[in-house]
């Protein structure tokens, strides 16, 4: 799900800008007047939609197409591969099924968020400032963690796009290594290839002005659909027996299946940020609206290459199917090259959400007010360059780009995208707004505990497969 050409990705989930996080959501003096007009009915009167300030809110269809851009990244390179260890009948279901998952819980998210900002008086919440308001207006149990829920929450963001970097580093180096090979003779390390773009890396994440990189982006969303249709150019040759790869993969290997396909799949961030930027946001969740259209576009578009990727190579396939191509190809070195520049450029970008909300939530607020703009640009600046640092150590030591991919999704994903809208739901509907039989709560309590499952169980496969591989000399 991370694009090239993503501006707006996350951007406004970790940035407390409406409310101070410090500060209770719920416990001013206040309280007792909103919970009044709540009662009375008055909050239903207030329109969130018509308190956002956006300077250029975009249309229907430019946020659809910011959707598709912002959905369909890297992850559907790794799909085949995924599919490897679902197996072929396994592999279609579930990513059906795990696209109207994560479809509907994107659905669950932004309807929770409207609720509660019904309930607040404000135009909109950020992802942990939704957090936190979940658990002080939620069940009793959950209050005693509304402290803690907007760092944990910002744990997970900022773990999330780490993540997708040091899959964008790993990537590049691979990808590189696997053109160069043709040429250099006798090989060079990945580990040197990779350490060759660690100024590049850096000086594109110091890159302040998102503005500046448009133009790139621009490009590299371009070289996004030309490297589709290679793809498509290389799989519909040689087609083998469609019998030929097994239906059904191993039972203990469907975790690893999973992260990959909800990295792939889940685009909370991309979400809030379009919705919460829409002329129309009330259009977002209609039945043929952009949710529904944009998720189904690319739903299809990820079973389609993930389909017949896997039936071309079969356990062949490797963690980005443009490894697969013949690497004497000049047309597949051009389109490795080529797509690895336009990862390259997503760097900065993706790098981006994770620096703001290490800066305004952690380093802004607890620095002397009298500090001078030049120190605090020069604190943003060993932000940037420690978020480098960590994706490069972090991509030298596990150079598995398929098994990171796996391990990001479900770890950070089965939370942000399952878990804690489940979570945000059941507390915006608390207490007597759950429906018959309080069908909500079970529902949602059900959502939790296959959140919590999939990121337990996933994390564990990934991580013992990490390890095996490590042990094995397999990079």
């Amino acid at each position: 799900m991370a694009s090239a050409g993503d501006t707006v990705k996350l951007e406004p989930l970790g940035a407390n800008k409406i409310l101070d996080e410090t500060s209770g959501l719920l416990d001013t003096g206040d309280e007792e007047k909103r919970r009044s007009q709540i009662e009375n009915g008055h909050a239903e009167e207030f329109d969130p939609h018509l308190h956002r300030q956006s300077e250029h809110p975009t249309t229907n269809m430019e946020t659809l197409i910011h959707l598709l851009k912002g959905a369909i990244g890297t992850g559907i390179l790794a799909m085949p591969e995924a599919f490897k260890y679902a197996g072929m009948i396994n592999g279609i279901i579930s990513t059906i099924l795990i696209g109207l998952l994560s479809t509907y819980c994107l659905h669950v998210l932004v309807r929770s968020q409207y609720v509660m900002c019904k309930k607040l008086r404000v135009g909109l919440l950020t992802y942990p400032e939704s957090m936190k308001a979940a658990c002080e207006m939620g069940p009793t149990c959950l209050r005693r963690f509304a402290p803690w829920a907007p760092g944990v929450t910002n744990f997970f963001l900022i773990f999330y796009q780490v993540g997708i970097c040091c899959v964008y580093v790993v990537f590049v180096g691979v990808n590189v290594k696997a053109v160069a090979d043709q040429y250099i003779k006798p090989e060079i390390s990945l580990l040197l290839y990779t350490l060759m773009f660690f100024i590049p890396f850096l000086l594109i994440m110091m890159v302040r002005n998102l503005k500046l990189l448009a133009p790139f982006s621009t490009a590299a969303n371009l070289i996004t659909l030309l490297t589709f249709g290679v793809c498509g150019y290389y799989v519909f040759q040689n087609l083998p027996a469609f019998s030929s790869v097994p239906a059904f993969g191993p039972f203990v290997s469907y975790p690893l299946y999973f992260g990959t396909c909800l990295f792939s799949l889940q685009a909370c961030g991309v979400v809030i940020a379009l919705e919460n930027n829409m002329a129309e946001p009330k259009s977002f969740l209609k039945p043929l609206g952009v949710l529904n259209v944009g998720m189904t576009l690319v739903t299809f578009v990820y079973l389609w290459l993930a389909v017949m990727g896997y039936w071309r190579y079969g356990d062949q396939i490797q963690s980005s199917i443009t490894l697969n191509f013949p690497s004497v190809d000049i047309l597949a070195q051009v389109i490795r090259i080529l797509y690895s520049a336009a990862i390259f450029i997503s760097y900065g970008l993706q790098g981006y959400p994770a620096v703001q909300i290490i800066l305004t939530n952690y380093i802004l607020p607890n620095i002397k007010e009298e500090t001078t703009d030049k120190r605090k640009l020069i604190y943003e600046y060993m932000i940037r360059f420690g978020c480098v640092a960590i994706t490069f150590i972090l991509g030298l030591t596990v150079p598995l780009l398929g098994l990171f991919i796996s391990l990001v999704g479900a770890f950070c994903l089965s939370a942000l995208g399952i878990a804690f809208p489940a979570i945000i739901e059941m507390s915006a509907y608390w207490p007597d707004r759950l429906g018959k039989r309080r069908w909500i709560l079970w529902k949602d309590l059900l959502l939790i505990v296959l959140g919590i499952v999939g990121l337990l169980a996933g994390s564990y496969s990934c991580l013992y497969e990490i390890v095996r591989s490590l042990s094995q000399g397999n990079t």
